[in-house]
């Protein structure tokens, strides 16, 4: 019988006030009990609503179905068949802004906790399943993958499913992209990235680390060694800044900087891991997205006592997930809106000890139909901080656009590629995810890996 509660099963979650002071994952996860009486309430409709708004095609009324009768391996298998990261999914796609946002539970009511679901289908898996997917054979064919990111691995996978060799080539010594050095321990746990990963090495595909396009290798070095096509998903790792006064002081960070220190490095275990980071009493975040509150809820774990989000517009128009802000505000996450930093003041050693920051007033909207902070007049004030961590976004790095001869690229450095196909200006060369949008979602990157295997395949088996 349907479960026709408006609500969805509420998700376990650790104390905001225990949290805030560790590392571990804030969302416990569903039990058995609980996803079975959550996916009750899909409505299985024949119009299948939800999948027009999934990214990689995930047959969700399917695997829901499959889990409300308990059958819960075959769930996962069901998402598996086009989903190769269903544990990281579950976590960190923006599902209220996609699958769940077409449900049709969501008219009256909230709709079905579609990414909960597909956690705990992967999480039980995990948990309980001991068998590795089956491996294709061998077509004799090479293809070669830049960037273990989620467009990366997304491409990898499937292209080794297709009986490709598959070699991912990634510029830092340990694989995962942005799964591993910008998503924080507490909202994505590593060994589950760690676990994927090692799936993906079971189906055959190879992955060479410390290899930095560009500098250690190009292009055509790749295509010298045999690999008929490459996918480029290489992400937008370079960091923007305000040009601002002051940016350049000691106590200034690059949000990438700070959680890479901390999620790769585990600046948050010093001194049992080597690298540390200095995170003061009084730390600003300046910027309104989810690296932001990744950055803020990180600062205030490192022990700052005054964590503020220092953001333009207001709470309306923040890029974040509502539930990032959510749990931010629980764990006494400071917001600071319309607010705009001017400068960042500092002392006489060179370090930050304080932002000069004017107040702002929404005006007329501007091209991205946000509408535009206005400076309010006379408004000046400065926030007395120590640390300033700047998170307003990041661009694909230069050095494959700079090495790569024939490779188109836009004003913001983005590689120009077809949206359908990934295919790019450069013959057998296609691209995916941040590296071709700019910084996005891990859904989206993952949906843009996956077809350009299917146009790397075509392409390739053209050849003949």
């Amino acid at each position: 019988m349907a479960n026709m509660s408006l609500k969805k099963v509420p998700m376990p979650e650790q104390d905001p006030q225990v949290r805030n002071r560790n590392f571990s994952e804030v969302a416990l996860g569903y039990t058995g009990e609980m996803a079975v009486e959550e996916a009750g309430r899909c409505l299985n409709c024949k119009h299948r609503p939800c999948m027009s708004g999934c990214p990689v095609n995930v047959r969700i009324p399917e695997f829901i179905m499959h889990i409300a009768a308990g059958e819960f391996e075959k769930a996962y298998e069901t998402i598996y068949e086009t989903n190769s990261l269903p544990a990281i999914c579950g976590r960190v796609c923006p599902q209220e802004t996609q699958c769940e946002q077409k449900c049709v539970r969501g008219i009256k009511g909230e709709p079905v906790a579609i990414g909960r679901l597909e956690r705990f289908a992967a999480d039980w898996y995990m948990k309980n399943i001991k068998k590795q997917a089956a491996k294709t054979p061998r077509n004799g064919k090479k293809a070669a993958v830049i960037g273990s990111g989620p467009a990366g691995l997304t491409c990898a996978g499937d292209l080794a499913k297709m009986g490709y060799d598959v070699t991912i080539i990634e510029a830092f010594h340990k694989a995962g992209g942005v799964l591993v050095y910008g998503i924080p321990e507490f909202r994505l746990p590593k060994d589950l990235v760690e676990k994927e990963i090692e799936a993906l090495k079971a189906l055959g595909v190879e992955i060479r680390t410390n290899m930095v396009i560009g500098k250690t290798l190009t292009i055509d070095d790749i295509f010298n060694e045999g690999y008929e096509a490459i996918f480029i998903g290489s992400g937008a790792g370079l960091p923007s800044f305000m040009g601002i006064p002051g940016e350049n002081l000691n106590g200034v960070y690059s949000a990438n900087e700070f959680l890479t220190r901390i999620n790769l490095m585990k600046a948050y275990m010093f001194p049992q891991a080597a690298t540390p980071v200095k995170c003061g009493r009084n730390v600003a975040v300046v910027g309104g997205g989810n690296v932001a509150m990744d950055a803020a809820r990180s600062a205030k774990r490192l022990g700052a006592e005054n964590v503020y989000i220092v953001y333009r517009r207001s709470e309306a128009e923040m890029p974040a997930r509502i539930e990032e802000v959510h749990h931010a505000k629980e764990e006494g996450i400071i917001f600071k809106l319309l607010t705009n930093p001017t400068r960042i003041l500092g002392d006489d050693n060179g370090w930050v000890s304080g932002m000069e920051c004017v107040n702002m007033e929404l005006g007329e909207p501007d091209a991205s139909g946000r509408r535009r902070p206005v400076t309010v007049q006379g408004s000046e004030h400065v926030i007395d901080v120590d640390t300033v961590i700047i998170a307003i976004g990041t661009s694909p790095n230069p050095l494959i656009r700079s090495t790569t001869p024939g490779l188109e690229t836009n004003k913001w450095g983005c590689i120009v590629a077809d949206e359908d196909t990934g295919k790019t200006s450069r013959e057998g060369v296609f691209a995916g995810g941040d590296a071709v949008t700019g910084a996005a979602t891990v859904i989206l990157a993952m949906g843009a890996g996956k077809k350009a295997a299917k146009a790397m395949d075509e392409y390739i088996r053209s050849k003949g």
